[in-house]
């Protein structure tokens, strides 16, 4: 009887033991560092947001919240990295609009379902997009853009961060509502496509207002068209949206969010979710955001949750208006 309670006591104290231990584990997090994953090259504004963002992190955490750049596909790769790496808290992801809210919905062969294989942490940042040329096209209107597109049908490039990209749809769609032809050429990020569009191997590109966007357009290298959003930006004040220069209906915003992978416990994702509101609301983090011509934009991983939900919805009813898919 003493050998059968003793083997009794054994089994109850291991399973306890086992029970406590995803507890006690949560509670002891962070005790390693932790990788953020930005699925674009280093140089662009992602990867520059994501070091920011990582810079705070890691001083709120008390461990180093490593970045790690993985491009390719347009961003997929990187996120799809993050959708099957183990669920605690140790890899996470910045997203994008093109990451999470188009890739499930317009590419051909959906990379992922993002509503189903992510666990979202908070937003970081948004930014309305800009249409910007080079100073050589000779437009220097929206309208005349237009009008310019449709004299030489299929002879002007836009350049895109990779194909199924906000920067690749935001294109096909002005393309669509403009009814003019214009190539896309797809590059592996913004720094790579920003070169060849001041070289004038590509002569359009839509993109949001990043440092170096903004010190090219000054120094007259670019030209900045249209703002695609509801208002003017403090940057370019004298650029009209494109609203104001008669082109209704045609408003893009880009946004950044950190998210984990499904299944990382609710006590991590809270904890995470608190630092992301705490590095994006310090006066650092809130120079570097607005450097990149970003807003902060923190949530709730609830809001950051209807976000990505509405946008896959918003950029399916574009594919589907457009008869466009990416590869």
């Amino acid at each position: 009887m003493r050998a059968r309670h003793a083997l009794v006591s054994g089994i109850v104290a291991l399973f306890a033991a086992a029970q406590g231990a995803p507890a006690l584990a949560q509670a002891q997090y962070p005790s390693r560092p932790i990788h953020l994953i930005v699925p674009f090259p280093a140089g662009g504004s992602s990867d520059l947001l994501g070091r920011a963002l990582a810079k705070k992190m890691s001083e709120g955490l008390a461990q180093q919240v490593v970045v790690e750049n993985r491009a390719g596909a347009g961003g997929t790769i990187g996120i799809g990295a993050v959708a099957k790496a183990p669920a605690d808290g140790y890899t996470l992801g910045l997203g994008t609009v093109s990451t999470l809210g188009m890739a499930p919905v317009v590419r051909a062969k959906p990379p992922y379902d993002s509503l189903a294989a992510f666990a979202p942490v908070s937003l970081v940042a948004s930014a309305p997009f800009v249409l910007v040329v080079n100073a050589s096209v000779p437009a220097k209107s929206l309208a005349e853009m237009i009008e310019l597109a449709k004299s030489r049908p299929g002879q002007l490039n836009f350049a895109s961060i990779g194909d199924g990209t906000l920067q690749h749809f935001t294109g096909e769609s002005f393309k669509s509502l403009a009814g003019v032809n214009m190539v896309h050429v797809p590059y592996k990020g913004v720094a790579p496509a920003l070169v060849d569009l001041l070289a004038g191997q590509v002569q359009v590109m839509f993109d949001i207002l990043a440092s170096f966007q903004l010190q090219n357009i000054q120094s007259g290298k670019l030209r900045a068209l249209a703002v695609l959003g509801p208002a003017r930006i403090a940057q370019l004040p004298l650029v009209p949206t494109t609203a104001e220069a008669g082109f209704k209906g045609f408003e893009v915003t880009a946004w950044f969010g950190a998210i984990a992978p499904r299944g990382t416990a609710p006590e991590i994702v809270a904890r995470l979710n608190a630092e992301v509101r705490k590095a994006v609301a310090s006066l650092e983090m809130r120079d570097a955001i607005s450097t990149q011509g970003f807003e902060p934009a923190a949530s709730s991983p609830e809001e950051f949750s209807g976000v990505i939900r509405g946008e896959m919805e918003k950029w399916a009813r574009v594919a589907k208006a457009t008869g466009f898919k990416a590869e």
